[in-house]
């Protein structure tokens, strides 16, 4: 008798530890610093994908648990927060949002051999140089994102007097030199000024009268929306009707907080609007209905989340070797669309189109719906 209560209680403890099995992920972005509202973002989705996935059963009969890291958008503040990571075990970080922190951070996920699915890092050596095959992304690139952009401004401006600055940070300056290389090539023109400006600063007067006495009538901007957004009403305030245009760095509804009118026309780049996907639809209506919104990265991080934890259940398992395996060969229904990934561990999803900011909020601009 004692036997078998024994074997009883131990068989409770067993089936006890399996119902409370947890699964520890990672999401890494700026969740503090001004860049905060992208880690608000990255955070947002991979919480109600979390919720989701556990309220479905988990993965495998597993529960998932969050781990949030802070990078700042800090290089080495990335790196800190991937070995923070690797020691606790977790075989799977969303993240990051940079791709100044992304890129470095790859290198520790790779030697550590955890997952890595960026939902936003667009600089094309995230994946052309990845340091191990177990580095995805579920955004496109600035190569792409350049070309469109670079192209639009050729065709819609054709007389307009250009400028193309840069933050100087992987993104921003990446995404400039691809935006000036397509503008160049479709238009047989050079820009009126190429300049790089400092991120963080509060006060561009000098740049803005420098391209109001060169006569600047488009401002392209690779950076980030804080600094693109007071260049936008420091222009106004000059008396200036310089249209603004810049990347996927401006969807968020902070730009127009610092812009307020100002903002109004601005143009940027981003992915086919997934918000308005059917499959994202419950997703969307759950998160407004908590007073959240499903802008500008949720909805991708959301779907790393979703790619990932059903290449676990091809799988059978969280190990390294078989999940990287089951990314590379499978096709994602997710919340964006259904992914596959290339040899370089890029998504086939549609590129990117041309939006505008008109009274708060960002759509489609004109002809270029999906």
């Amino acid at each position: 008798m004692k036997k078998a209560l024994l074997a009883g209680a131990a068989l409770n403890l067993v089936f006890a530890g399996a119902a409370f099995a947890e699964i520890t992920i990672g999401v890494a972005g700026p969740m503090t610093g001004q860049y905060a509202s992208f880690g608000e973002q990255l955070r947002t989705g991979a919480e109600q994908a979390v919720a989701d996935i556990n309220a479905a059963g988990g993965v495998n009969g597993e529960m998932l648990k969050l781990s949030v890291g802070d990078d700042a958008c800090d290089p080495k503040q990335a790196v800190a927060v991937a070995n923070q990571f690797a020691s606790q075990g977790v075989p799977f970080v969303a993240g990051h949002f940079c791709s100044g922190s992304s890129i470095p951070a790859s290198q520790v996920y790779a030697d550590e051999q955890i997952v890595q699915i960026s939902p936003a890092s667009t600089n094309p050596d995230f994946t052309d140089k990845r340091p191990g095959d177990g580095v995805f992304r579920v955004c496109g690139r600035d190569d792409q994102q350049g070309e469109v952009a670079g192209k639009y401004i050729s065709d819609n401006f054709p007389d307009a007097n250009v400028a193309i600055i840069n933050d100087k940070t992987a993104y921003g300056k990446g995404l400039a030199d691809e935006t000036q290389k397509y503008y160049e090539e479709a238009s047989g023109k050079k820009p009126a000024l190429v300049e790089a400006y400092t991120a963080g600063e509060k006060d561009y007067t000098a740049l803005v009268t420098k391209m109001k006495e060169a006569g600047i009538n488009l401002l392209y901007i690779g950076g980030y929306h804080t600094e693109a957004g007071l260049m936008a009403r420091q222009m106004r305030e000059q008396g200036m009707d310089t249209v603004l245009m810049s990347g996927d760095a401006l969807v968020a509804e902070e730009y127009w907080a610092i812009t307020g009118d100002a903002g109004q026309g601005t143009l940027m780049t981003f992915s086919p609007d997934p918000r308005k996907n059917e499959a994202a639809a419950p997703v969307v209506a759950e998160l407004e209905k908590a007073g959240k919104t499903a802008e500008g990265y949720v909805l991708y991080t959301y779907a790393a989340i979703q790619a990932w934890a059903d290449a676990v259940k091809k799988a059978g398992s969280t190990d390294f070797d078989p999940v990287v395996t089951a990314l590379n060969e499978g096709d994602y229904a997710t919340v964006i669309g259904d992914l596959t990934f290339d040899d370089k561990g890029d998504v086939t999803l549609p590129g990117y189109v041309v939006y505008e900011w008109k009274d708060g909020q960002y759509d489609y601009v004109d002809g270029a719906a999906q």
